[in-house]
């Protein structure tokens, strides 16, 4: 009874070896691509993907009624849907990535030695990325796209959920590197939906896979990081916070806090909760509330936020430190920016945390005091995405501190190595 399934594990393995030792090799070539041909299979992905608009919406029409049908909630839908403005999007962030200069090859320091050695630092493609995501099908071109500028071989791994959406904008990317001359197997999807090519990939497929990046819940993220047997860039949640300081301007507040949380709440830029300084709730608390709740966000606050507003919840301790991905916010005052700043390092996930303050102390006591990958001065929280910070895309955001942290763009898709140039120098013993 077992042996079917033993065979299908078998199979997927000896499969995704295959795609790593591909990859690799494609890796291997692209390292030395110029920068002109990799811009070119870029430039011929984003036509390609205008042209294909309709087959893209069709395939995607495919994955959001199933979505719907399984009972998906609304912020997964959101996340996967696509429309013609989102398929032009996307191909105007292959257009801007092919725009930005080409990392690699930088020269990053140099210095000479006393006995005559010149040592450089130099970018250099990391090798192959692997990249496994859910309900986002626009990570297949701007994971693909990221990695292929940086010179890297990239295996896309998306899951069943967005199968047909990714599919098709593969298609594109493909022509687009035949369209340049670069192998196939530089941006790779895998084909099965099987839950065995995610732990293949986990395992770095022999040694083919240099890292790994989810993009997803948290459940994907949580088993990544438990299973990988290679380096992730990943963040685990999105609970980002805006605090209302006393010396904000309300004209300026009251905006950013109902962009933060509402432009798009299945984000992991959105503002899950809203701290206001108590020195100025009188007048701040009532107007920042109501805008939310008229902007159809459901708000659970503490006793004063219910007494700013009788639509407001009440707020159980749970909801302080939850990623509700849903227009839902939790709203609490306290007691100045250190209040601020304690209740972000308590119940934050070090991803993105905004201050509004007219007052450049308070804000600057805020910058150096939380301890977030993204800290934003009177900006929505919503602006924490490679492609708002002139990355062209983003493959991800990172929340750990060791080489990536924030977007990860094309420059932390590189690695460096040293190059020591000598004219005869041997080392005395």
């Amino acid at each position: 009874m077992n042996k079917p399934e033993r065979f299908d594990r078998d199979e997927t393995a000896a499969t995704m070896l295959n795609v790593g030792r591909a990859a690799r090799v494609a890796a291997a070539e692209l390292a030395l691509a110029p920068s002109d041909v990799k811009n070119q299979a870029l430039l011929a992905a984003a036509k390609g993907l205008r042209a294909r608009t309709a087959d893209i919406l069709a395939a995607n029409a495919k994955d959001v009624a199933a979505a719907k049908q399984s009972g998906r909630p609304n912020s997964f839908v959101d996340r996967l849907m696509l429309n013609e403005k989102r398929v032009d999007a996307i191909a105007a962030g292959l257009e801007e990535i092919a725009a930005l200069a080409d990392p690699v090859g930088t020269e990053l320091a140099q210095w000479q030695r006393p006995n005559g050695l010149k040592i450089s630092r130099v970018r250099v493609p990391i090798g192959v990325i692997g990249i496994i995501y859910e309900s986002r099908p626009n990570v297949t071109a701007d994971a693909g796209a990221l990695a292929l500028k940086a010179g890297n071989a990239a295996i896309l791994r998306g899951g069943s959920e967005s199968h047909h959406s990714s599919t098709a904008i593969h298609v594109c990317l493909v022509e687009g590197l035949k369209a340049a001359g670069l192998p196939e197997a530089a941006i790779q999807l895998v084909q099965t939906t099987s839950r065995e090519a995610v732990g293949e990939m986990l395992k770095g497929l022999d040694g083919s896979i240099d890292v790994i990046v989810p993009r997803g819940g948290r459940s994907l993220v949580e088993r990544v990081q438990h299973e990988a047997r290679v380096p992730v860039f990943a963040h685990l949640e999105g609970i980002c916070h805006t605090y209302v300081d006393r010396g904000a301007d309300l004209d300026i507040a009251v905006p950013i806090v109902v962009n933060a949380k509402m432009r798009r709440t299945g984000v992991c830029g959105a503002t899950e909760t809203l701290l206001v300084d108590k020195g100025a709730h009188e007048d701040y608390l009532t107007p920042l509330v109501r805008a939310l709740l008229d902007a159809g966000c459901e708000v659970r606050g503490d006793a004063a936020a219910q007494a700013a507003d009788a639509r407001v919840k009440a707020a159980g301790p749970e909801d302080f430190g939850k990623e509700f991905l849903e227009p839902i916010i939790a709203v609490k005052l306290v007691d100045g920016v250190d209040d601020a700043i304690a209740h972000i390092a308590k119940y934050g996930s070090q991803h993105t945390d905004a201050i509004i303050t007219e007052c450049n102390g308070t804000a600057e006591r805020f910058i150096k005091r939380v301890d977030s990958a993204i800290v934003l001065v009177n900006a929505s929280t919503q602006f924490a995405d490679g492609g708002e910070f002139g990355m062209g895309a983003e493959i991800g955001i990172a929340t750990g501190k060791l080489h990536a942290r924030g977007p990860v763009g094309v420059e932390q898709l590189t690695s460096f190595k040293y190059v020591v140039r000598g004219t005869g120098q041997t080392r005395p013993g």
